[in-house]
C-alpha cells in the first residue's frame, strides 16, 4: 500500500511506500504492464527481474539461523504508523504479520492460502464490492482468530476520516464505504464508493500493508502506541524471541502455533548497524546477506567474500532529493525548480555507481523506474542540468547575487542537507550538490544524523530543506507512489502537490485498463516536475551479497519473500 523509505542504505517504502538507511522510498512497480501498455524506454536497461537461488524445500536443511541487518533499531514497530514508514521496520515486520496475497517476479498477485481462501471484486448496483474469504485456521498469537472484525477495524483506521490515527497511507481505504460481516465470521464484505483497480495491495505485504490486529488498532491512542517499543502481537510464520535495544537486534523464532507449512529455519536475527558496516560484518561471516544497494566499496568487500556470491535486480525503487516546501527558502516552487536545474544528476549519479556493474542511466519519472512499462520522460526540461536557467529563476523569484550567495530581504540562501551517517553514497551526494548549488549562489550546510534518527527526528519532523534517501517500490505504482505525492499523503515528506498530480492518481487507481492507467501515471508524473519536491536521481540498485547455500531469498525484484521457504541448501 505504501513506498517506502531508505536511507541507501536508508530508504522509505511506498504501497505503498517505505523507507530505509538505504535512503529509499516505496511506491514504483516493475511489473505494470499488459495489452496496450506503453513501450519501455529505448535506452532501457536489461535487468533481472528476481535473483533468489531458487530451491524446493525438500532441498533444503531444517533448522539454521539467518542473519540480516537492518539500518535502524526502530521505535515505532507498526509498518502502517507513518514513523514505521521506513525499511527497518518493514523488514522486520513481514516475516510477522498477515499478507493475503503472494507477489511473483511479474508483480502478479496470488491468494496466499495461509491467510486468504479467495478474494474477488464484483460490481453491484455500480458500485465495486470486494468480498474477503479468510482461513478460520488463521489467528494471532494471543489466540484470537482472525475475522472480518480485523478488517473492519484496519479500514476504520486507515480511511482518513480520523487524523487521530497517525497512519502512513490511507490509499484506497479512503475509498471505502462499508465493512459489513459475510456469511460468517471469516468473511468481510467491502463496498468502495468508486472503483479501487489495485484493491489487492490491500494488506499485502509486498504492498507494505499487512493486516493488523483489531485488538492493537481499534482506538487511535492504541494504534499510535501499541507497537511503540513492542511488537505486541503477531501471526506469520515467526514470532519475537527479542527486542534488544541493548545489542541493537530483534530475535525471531518459528512459531510452533503456525499453521501453514513449517519454517525451514529456527532463527532470523535482525542486526541494526551503519550501512557502510554491513559488507565487512557479511565478509566476517557474521551476516547470511546484505543489502548493499550503491555501495561502491562494499560491493568490491562482497565480491571479494569466499562463499559469497552477488544477487542482483532491477526493482521499483529509486534514489532521490526531496525538498522541503514547508521551510521559507523552499516554499517557493519556481526555487526549487531552480534546484533541481543546477544539480548535475550525471555526475552525481557516476558518483555513486561507479564500479558497479550498473547502467549509469538518470531516472526521469517519478512512479516508474525505466524498465517498466509505460515509463516515459514528463520532466519538461526539468532534469536538465541548466545552470543558467536556475540563475534566471532565482532572480526572478527575488533572490539576488550578493557577493557569492543569494539574499532576499536580508536573509541568506542557505539550505540544510540532512543526509544520514554511515552511508557512503549520501556523503558524496551532499558534497556534489553543495558544490553545484554554490556556482549558482545557493549556500549548502550539511547535517550529519544518526541513523536512528534520520527519519525519526529529521525527516519526520519536517527538520531539512533537503534530505537525500531511497524510495522503494511496490507492485502497484498508482497506489503505491500516492501517500508520497498527493496533497494529504501520510509519507508526503516535501509538504506541497497540486490537485493535478491528486486528480491524476485517482485516474490511475480506478483505471480499468493498462493502457489507461499508464497515461494516467504519466500525467500525474508530469504534474510531479512542475512541484519539484522530488528530483529521480537513477534506479537504485538490488544488489545483495548472500551466502552461496542461502536459498529463495535476495534481490526481490517486484517479489515478495515466502518465509517459511527460506533456508540453507543440504
Amino acid at each position: 500500500m505504501r513506498r517506502r523509505l531508505q536511507h541507501h542504505g536508508t530508504a522509505l517504502l511506498a504501497g505503498l511506500t517505505a523507507v530505509t538507511l538505504s535512503l529509499a522510498l516505496c511506491s514504483c512497480t516493475a511489473g505494470q504492464g499488459g495489452a496496450g501498455a506503453l513501450p519501455s524506454a529505448p535506452a532501457s536497461p536489461k535487468l533481472t527481474s528476481i535473483d533468489i537461488n531458487p530451491h524446493d524445500r525438500a532441498q533444503l536443511r531444517q533448522g539454521g539461523t539467518l542473519n540480516l541487518a537492518i539500518a535502524q533499531f526502530s521505535r515505532q514497530w507498526s509498518p502502517i504508523h507513518t514513523d514505521g514508514s521506513e525499511s527497518s521496520t518493514v523488514a522486520v515486520s513481514k516475516p510477522l504479520l498477515p499478507t493475503f496475497f503472494r507477489s511473483d517476479a511479474a508483480g502478479t498477485q496470488t491468494p496466499n492460502p495461509a491467510y486468504l481462501q479467495e478474494a474477488h471484486a464484483d460490481l453491484k448496483d455500480g458500485r465495486q464490492v470486494v468480498t474477503w474469504t479468510l482461513n478460520p485456521k488463521a489467528h494471532w498469537s494471543d489466540g484470537t482468530p482472525i475475522t472480518w472484525r480485523d478488517i473492519e477495524a484496519n479500514w476504520r483506521a486507515l480511511n482518513g476520516k480520523d487524523p487521530a490515527y497517525k497512519s502512513s497511507s490511507n490509499t484506497g481505504f479512503e475509498l471505502v464505504s462499508a465493512v459489513e460481516r459475510g456469511k460468517d465470521d471469516f468473511q468481510a464484505v467491502m463496498t468502495f464508493d468508486r472503483p479501487f483497480s489495485e484493491w489487492q495491495s490491500m494488506f499485502n505485504s509486498a504492498g507494505n500493508a499487512p493486516l493488523m490486529p483489531a485488538g492493537r488498532i481499534s482506538t487511535p491512542d492504541l494504534f499510535n502506541t501499541s507497537y511503540l517499543d513492542a511488537i505486541p502481537v503477531t501471526a506469520g510464520p515467526f514470532k519475537v524471541e527479542q527486542l534488544d535495544r541493548a545489542t541493537q537486534a530483534v530475535t525471531l523464532v518459528a512459531d510452533p502455533s503456525w499453521w501453514g507449512d513449517k519454517p525451514v529455519l529456527d532463527r532470523i536475527v535482525f542486526h541494526a548497524m551503519l550501512p557502510d558496516a554491513m559488507p565487512a560484518a557479511f565478509a566476517r561471516g557474521e551476516l547470511d546477506l546484505v543489502n548493499n544497494g550503491p555501495d561502491v566499496v562494499g560491493y568490491q568487500v562482497i565480491k571479494n567474500t569466499k562463499g559469497a556470491v552477488v544477487r542482483r535486480a532491477g526493482g521499483p525503487d529509486f534514489r532521490q532529493f526531496t525538498l522541503n516546501a514547508r521551510t521559507p527558502a523552499l516554499s517557493d516552487a519556481t526555487v526549487r525548480q531552480a534546484v533541481f536545474q543546477a544539480i548535475n544528476r550525471d555526475v552525481v549519479i557516476r558518483g555513486d555507481l561507479g564500479g558497479l556493474d550498473w547502467p549509469a542511466v538518470p531516472l526521469n519519472n517519478h512512479l516508474l523506474v525505466t524498465n517498466q512499462n509505460g515509463y516515459r520522460d514528463n520532466s519538461l526540461g526539468l532534469a536538465r542540468y541548466d545552470p543558467a536557467e536556475a540563475a534566471r529563476k532565482l532572480d526572478s523569484a527575488g533572490w539576488k547575487l550578493d557577493g557569492d550567495v543569494r539574499k532576499k530581504d536580508g536573509r541568506e540562501l542557505n539550505l540544510r542537507m540532512v543526509v544520514p551517517a554511515g552511508v557512503t553514497p549520501a556523503q558524496a551526494e551532499a558534497a556534489n550538490a553543495t558544490r553545484m548549488l554554490k556556482d549558482v549562489g545557493i549556500k549548502v550546510t550539511t547535517v550529519t544524523a544518526p541513523a536512528n534518527e534520520f527519519f525519526d527526528k529529521y525527516v519526520n519532523r519536517n527538520d531539512f530543506d533537503i534530505a537525500a534517501y531511497s524510495l522503494l517500490g511496490t507492485p502497484f505504482p498508482a497506489s503505491g507512489n500516492r501517500a508520497n505525492f498527493v496533497q494529504s499523503g501520510g509519507t508526503n515528506h516535501v509538504g506541497a502537490g497540486s490537485p493535478a498530480v491528486d486528480a491524476a492518481l485517482d485516474r490511475a487507481a480506478a483505471a480499468t485498463d493498462a493502457a489507461t492507467a499508464s497515461e494516467a501515471i504519466n500525467q500525474a508524473d508530469g504534474e510531479l516536475w512542475k512541484v519539484a519536491g522530488v528530483l529521480p536521481l537513477y534506479q537504485r540498485p538490488q544488489l545483495f551479497g548472500a551466502r552461496a547455500d542461502l536459498a529463495n531469498i535476495g534481490a526481490q525484484g517486484l517479489s515478495d519473500i515466502v518465509w517459511e521457504n527460506v533456508g540453507f541448501v543440504k
